[in-house]
């Protein structure tokens, strides 16, 4: 399968069908599409924290990511057993979470994340999901530097 990643200026990205993340019920306002690839891109001071989740659906929709605890934010997650077996989650450590980032125009185009809707992503089974959290109390850490 190959893709144009027009966002990032790539044509004819060959993408490994098992390579995808397939997200059975979507992420919020992208309900159709259910099959994302992960890319980072090289070179770009913050390309060691930001990852890009693709859909192979509908290439016009990507969504910048960042592991929480690159924000120094820190929080945890409790997934139900129905959630657990939406993305075929057996094991803790086989489970990453993610937070889309964007740019707050009513902030001033500041760098903001979404804590109340992270993504969770089974690393063994290629599943994910987006959990939309009621009550978020995240721990911001502080780190002198």
């Amino acid at each position: 399968m190959k893709i144009d990643i027009e966002r990032l200026g790539l044509t004819n990205v060959t993408i490994d069908p098992e390579s995808l993340f397939t997200f059975p019920e979507g992420i919020a306002g992208f309900e159709n599409c259910k099959r994302f690839k992960l890319f980072h891109e090289e070179g770009k001071a913050t390309a060691a924290k930001v990852f890009w989740l693709q859909s192979v659906d509908d290439t016009q929709v990507m969504f910048p990511i960042v592991a929480p605890e690159a924000l120094d934010i820190e929080y945890q997650i409790e997934l139900s057993d129905a959630d657990c077996a939406l993305v075929g989650l057996q094991a803790p450590e086989d489970a990453a979470v993610v937070v889309v980032v964007y740019r707050d125009q009513a902030a001033g185009g500041k760098i903001a994340a979404n804590t109340r809707s992270p993504v969770i992503l089974n690393l063994k089974s290629r599943k994910g999901m987006q959990k939309v959290l009621q009550e978020v109390h995240p721990t911001l850490l502080y780190r002198a530097r």
